[in-house]
């Protein structure tokens, strides 16, 4: 009797251990997608609104019943803002919690750390603001399982350059770029590159590095130059103080940014006086006429209570993406996926309607942006 007793006890506790040590993910109701995003540290305003954006999709998934009956589970962490942290999480993720495919992170230098990880395991990844050219593809070719469905720096710098002479006839201008990311360098060199071919000249480039707060110095030594535009490759952070120094010292010239002005702090560093005559190209904006675009605020302001950004945009879109390759894939596993993801053709989302080309990238147009007091006034789609 005490013989069966102790095999009984022994029978059930190899059970819970084999319970305990079984993939959390095995469950045949639900599809698991990570989230690793910067909801913390230096950029988590773009990390938390696009993953306020992300839920908002899976909510919506879910409640329309899911991907072929099953719910969309999202699995969250906060990198923190720090590469490093995004790829220990991109791997906690794949072989701890069994996602089937990763969004997030929000910037390329932490985006592109984790890459590697989907490389070796065979999971997808994709972001929805992830700018830097070399993201999906760099000299040592296609980065098979990443993705992402916002335009590259290049393409935004080139349209940037030409927005200034085609739409706004300027001719000189001064870069000032964030030189301590991937980000601000390569917006300033295809910028640069287009605007000089175009017949510009660039009277000064200066730069800055991330964190500092004081740009008297160089805006002192632009101020006597003869110049009239100024292109800002950065972040809000830095983008807006050097907006309010630079127009405390009365330089007024129109002032181009990238879409990481896009954030409600921007307003909040620069002040509203000073953000007039200032342009910046995004992935979406409110004022889009698109049915799609108003039904997605309406949404969003329902949900949250306020009006979305792009990067709430942005994070939806992404999120939608990827449930529409999983509901395509003829499987539920990575290579699968990424297949489905890799022959995207026509998506219709929020920042607009587009197809991944051969390096993963979407086919879109970009939307200019333009700023009165602080709040956006215009907005122009511009090329493809």
């Amino acid at each position: 009797m005490k013989k069966s007793i102790y095999t009984g006890l022994m029978l059930l506790l190899v059970a819970a251990i084999f319970i305990g040590c079984s993939s959390p993910a095995a469950s045949d109701d639900e599809i698991r997608i990570g989230v690793n995003y910067e909801l913390s540290g230096g950029v988590a305003s773009y990390g938390q609104s696009s993953v306020d954006g992300i839920e908002l999709a899976i909510k919506q998934v879910n409640e329309a019943g899911g991907v072929n009956g099953k719910k969309i589970k999202l699995v969250k962490y906060d990198n923190k803002s720090e590469p490093a942290e995004a790829t220990t999480l991109a791997n906690k993720l794949i072989t701890q919690d069994k996602v089937v495919a990763i969004l997030g992170p929000a910037t390329s230098g932490s985006f592109k750390s984790e890459i590697p990880v989907a490389e070796k395991h065979k999971i997808p990844v994709v972001s929805g603001s992830a700018t830097a050219d070399d993201v999906t593809v760099d000299d040592s070719g296609l980065k098979e399982y990443a993705f992402r469905i916002c335009f590259n720096d290049s393409y935004q710098g080139t349209a940037m350059a030409n927005y200034a002479i085609e739409k706004l006839g300027k001719t000189k201008a001064v870069v000032i770029m964030d030189s301590s990311s991937d980000y601000g360098k390569g917006l300033a060199e295809n910028f640069t590159k287009t605007f000089e071919a175009a017949g510009g000249t660039i009277v000064a480039q200066e730069s800055y590095v991330a964190k500092d707060t004081d740009f008297n110095a160089i805006l002192t030594s632009i101020k006597e130059k003869d110049f009239d535009v100024i292109y800002i490759p950065g972040y809000y952070e830095e983008a807006g103080l050097i907006i309010k120094q630079a127009r405390a010292l009365g330089i007024d010239v129109p002032i181009l940014g990238a879409d990481g002005f896009d954030s409600p702090d921007l307003v909040k560093l620069a002040g509203a006086d000073a953000l007039n005559d200032v342009y910046f190209s995004n992935h979406y904006s409110a004022l889009d006429p698109d049915p799609a675009v108003a039904q997605f605020i309406e949404d969003f302001k329902e949900e949250y209570n306020r009006d979305p950004d792009a990067f709430n945009a942005l994070g939806y879109d992404a999120a939608m993406f990827v449930v529409d390759g999983i509901k395509r894939a003829e499987k539920l596993d990575g290579e699968s996926l990424k297949k489905a993801l890799e022959e995207t053709k026509d998506f219709q989302g929020v920042t607009g309607t587009f197809s991944i080309d051969e390096n993963h990238n979407p086919v879109k147009e970009i939307i200019v942006i333009g700023l009165e007091n602080g709040v956006q006034a215009s907005v122009e789609k511009f090329g493809q």
